[in-house]
């Protein structure tokens, strides 16, 4: 079985899976939108990439971007980031307020890792991000 297929299946026991046409696997978890696909690097080794909208739009200020670069230092597994945009002029010309998405991306090679260890491995790193985005905009577990 492919890689791409073998992350699907081993996310069905747990989360809901969407199997993309292009091969990749979107999951939800804990609020939060994850996509995990497979890049091959060179032969004999494929990463799974793994990317989690943690939370979008929230209004860009200092404490926000304080919050994302003190998780950003204090994750392990995976890199947490902050991305600034600008959003449409609100309706009646009003200029809006810059907001932010907060994102995770975690890339492993996944050759050798039995099922449980991939699921395992995939789960951790989506707990994480839930964790970051219950932080970030206050939800309780």
């Amino acid at each position: 079985m492919e890689l791409s297929e073998r992350l699907g299946a081993v996310l069905d026991d747990a989360l809901a899976v969407e199997r993309e046409p292009d091969g990749a696997v979107t999951v939800r978890h804990g609020g939060t939108i994850a996509s995990l696909r497979v890049v091959p690097v060179t032969e004999g080794l494929e990463l799974v990439s793994l990317t989690q909208m943690l939370a979008w739009d929230l209004p860009l200020t200092a404490g926000l971007r304080n919050a994302v670069a003190d998780h950003a230092q204090a994750t392990q597994l995976g890199t947490v980031s902050l991305v600034a945009k600008t959003p449409a002029a609100a309706a009646g010309g009003r200029r809006s307020r810059k907001v932010a998405d907060v994102l995770l991306r975690y890339n492993f090679p996944a050759a050798g890792l039995s099922d449980e260890a991939l699921r395992t491995l995939i789960l951790m790193v989506l707990a994480t991000g839930v964790q970051v985005r219950r932080a970030l905009v206050g939800e309780q577990a």
